[in-house]
């Protein structure tokens, strides 16, 4: 009897405890910033971070609040606050007495000050240094109210911008002499790898506040004002500000970056496959190069892992602005454009890009004799930008290309009468045998940086940073340059890949590989979409008209996209789509991609083939059929379908032939199949025709087999 007791009163207890453990939970709504590093921006992980995000999550664990935060940006925070739609805000708000008329905030969290910044190597150590001078700074901002208010006093001139990353991209490139902005957010941007300095004491204004609505939760304010009381007696506070900032009182920030540290334990890069020097395969089918190399130093340097995907230049864009790959590395100029959507390292190769001409020939000497001749460029480079801007000024014609080989090979053709291309890259192409010659002095056409998606990875941007300083300082930077495009450049082993022997010798693994991938592409592709064109176009000759509507819509959106924007789209458009519904990236395999785009744009010609197979069947056996009683699902079964295999086996493979060519397409989204393979390799050793040759004899030989086949088929049938 008393154990039964004990166990009831122990249960009860329990009960209790957890009840009122509940009840003491407060659920408290707090709104604040997405875009105001280091106070809250998101991390590599989608996870909003930042000393605003660290203390109010501290506040709330130390008095126990079941916390709801949003990051819907400033003015938003602050209209929810005022609509009360949220209980409280912080976001790097500063405490002013006209605000103090709507909120009521707690005590300073943060001290307020604004500070000029300049360049590193154009430090401003006064306001009187100035005097002549542009100084930019954001709109309705306290730093251009103070700026504009001194503006007569110091004689500078004012610069305003709607954003920081502009008005820091002014600084970097002149345009602007300095820069005035708070002075965490530039003690942060500095921390990124950014050319900034500060030299000169800043001027305080206030201080940030945590906010709610006056009147409202009194007990918010006492709570947050004794937790931050309670953090910076004990230590904490500074640990929260210093993980962001440093603990410095940042006078000089740029001498102070800390040492970035891992948040991923691998992260995955993106890169190139056709770029040679910069990204290649060797004779050995490994992928080496300037950059390939320059990020296995720099992550060995700082001590972060990474795995290096090769998947063409645009895949790659694609994949870092998709989230699906952490950052990019392909000899990827830093442009203004650019510079909307990535962030940059600082610039780890300056491009020279030069004209080249057949060796030999003494009549091109400069840009003047270019006149009434035609220059060749590849599309959407910095080299087409230049050729363009001067190409009235010297008089020349330009013919674009999508690929180096096939410029190089108009030229050996006469096709163009020279071509304009990086300057390594043309080198290169010269040492494996080329024979070019560059007469005119190269132009700097910009620079190379390595970049993330913007607003992401910022370690990431400041190991590179960091990694990149200690390469060049210690002379490894230099030789891995001089591996690739100096005198001592080593040359590929392996058989000589001037003839077909040789290409074959060295390359039937990867041709082979490719070739496997291609028709197991095809294979899978197909299989699924003759289960789903044999649905539809069972669906198309149903005596139900919605099934026959439901069949002309698919078919026709089906038919009506190109395969190639419906690849892209599934391989970035369907993430993309996942991680708006869900907040998390999901990448997609691009073997899957590829299945699932040739399987669409398949089965809607499979169906049309189907439903002209049932059609071919005299409609006289139908009707004799259904008169005889038979049901008429029977009669399709028995009667009909025999006859539309017949009628359709020769249609549908060439359907077969189609989507086997149509893989091709795919490579588009980085898939190595038969053709990028051939593509890989013409990158090495620029020999495209034979290479080329080599892979349309494969496609020939391999279709030639299908089509032999369906013919010996048709007559079995017949």
């Amino acid at each position: 009897m008393n154990k039964k007791f004990l166990v009831i009163i122990t249960f009860l207890f329990s009960f209790f405890s957890v009840f009122t453990a509940n009840a003491d939970e407060k659920k408290v709504k707090i709104a604040s910033d997405s875009t105001n590093a280091p106070f809250e921006f998101q991390d590599s992980d989608k996870k909003y971070v930042g000393i605003d995000i660290d203390l109010i999550n501290k506040v709330a664990e130390m008095n126990n609040w079941d916390i709801e935060l949003t990051n819907p940006g400033y003015d938003a925070a602050i209209n929810s606050l005022l609509a009360g739609q949220v209980d409280g805000v912080i976001a790097g708000m500063s405490i002013t007495d006209d605000r103090k008329k709507t909120f009521d905030f707690s005590d300073q969290y943060y001290k307020s000050e604004i500070v000029i910044a300049t360049t590193k190597e154009k430090p401003i150590k006064s306001y009187e240094e100035l005097k002549g001078k542009t100084v930019g700074v954001k709109n309705s901002t306290i730093s251009q109210d103070f700026i504009l208010k001194h503006e007569k006093e110091y004689g500078y001139k004012v610069k305003t911008f709607n954003e920081a990353s502009q008005m820091l991209d002014s600084l970097k490139i002149g345009d602007v002499d300095a820069v005035m902005d708070e002075k965490p957010v530039l003690a942060y941007t500095a921390t990124q790898g950014k050319d900034i300095a500060i030299n000169m004491d800043a001027e305080p204004i206030g201080g940030y506040g945590f906010a709610v609505k006056k009147g409202t939760h009194p007990e918010l304010i006492k709570q947050f004002n004794d937790s931050l009381a309670e953090l910076k007696a004990s230590g904490e506070y500074d640990e929260i500000v210093a993980k962001y900032i440093g603990k410095s009182d940042n006078k000089d920030s740029a001498k102070e970056t800390k040492k970035a540290t891992p948040v991923k334990n691998q992260y995955n890069i993106s890169s190139d496959s056709l770029f040679a020097p910069f990204e290649f395969q060797d004779s050995s089918k490994k992928y080496v190069g300037i950059d390939v190399d320059l990020m296995n130093a720099i992550s060995q340097d700082q001590g972060f892992n990474v795995k290096m995907n090769f998947v063409g230049f645009q895949t790659a864009v694609d994949q870092t602005l998709a989230n699906q790959a952490d950052g990019m590395i392909a000899g990827m100029s830093i442009t203004d454009e650019r510079k909307k959507v990535f962030d940059f390292s600082e610039p780890y190769f300056t491009a020279n890009s030069t004209i080249a001409v057949k060796e030999g020939n003494d009549k091109v000497k400069s840009y003047e004799d270019l006149k009434g001749l035609t220059v060749g460029v590849k599309n959407g480079t910095a080299s087409q930008d230049f050729l363009e801007k001067n190409k009235d000024k010297y008089g020349y014609k330009i013919k674009v290309f999508d690929t180096a080989d096939t410029m190089y090979e108009s030229l050996n053709t006469s096709s163009i009468d020279a071509f304009m291309d990086d300057e390594p890259v043309v080198k290169y192409a010269i040492k494996q045998g080329r024979k070019f010659s560059t007469p005119i002095k190269p132009e700097k056409i910009g620079e190379y940086g390595f970049a993330v998606k913007k607003g992401t990875n910022p370690e990431l941007i400041e190991m590179f940073n960091n990694g990149l300083s200690e390469l060049k300082s210690n002379g490894q930077y230099d030789k891995i340059l001089d591996k690739y495009v100096g005198d001592n450049q080593t040359s590929n082993k392996g058989a000589d890949e001037s003839t077909v022997i040789g290409i074959l010798k060295n390359n039937w693994q990867q041709l082979l590989k490719g070739l496997g991938v291609t028709i197991l592409l095809a294979v899978v592709s197909f299989i699924l979409a003759l289960i789903i064109g044999i649905i539809f176009g069972l669906f198309s000759v149903s005596p139900s008209g919605f099934l026959r509507k439901i069949t002309e819509l698919y078919v026709d959106l089906i038919r009506g996209v190109p395969l190639m924007v419906l690849a892209i789209f599934i391989f970035y458009g369907i993430p993309n789509l996942l991680e708006m519904l869900t907040g998390h990236a999901s990448p997609l395999n691009d073997f899957v991609a590829g299945v699932i785009a040739l399987t669409l744009n398949s089965s809607a010609y499979v169906a049309e083939i189907v439903r002209s197979g049932v059609q071919a069947v005299p409609v006289g056996q139908m009707e004799a059929s259904r008169s005889l009683g038979v049901p008429y699902a029977r009669t399709m079964r028995k009667v009909i379908l025999p006859q539309a295999v017949k009628i359709t086996i020769p249609s549908l493979v060439n359907q077969f032939i189609i989507t086997l060519k149509d893989t091709t397409i795919i490579s588009a989204i980085g898939l190595v199949e038969l053709l990028q393979a051939g593509k890989i390799i013409v990158a090495r050793n620029f020999q495209s025709f034979k290479v080329y040759g080599i892979v349309g004899l494969i496609y020939l030989i391999v279709i030639y087999i299908l089509i032999r086949y369906a013919r010996r088929l048709e007559r079995n049938m017949k």
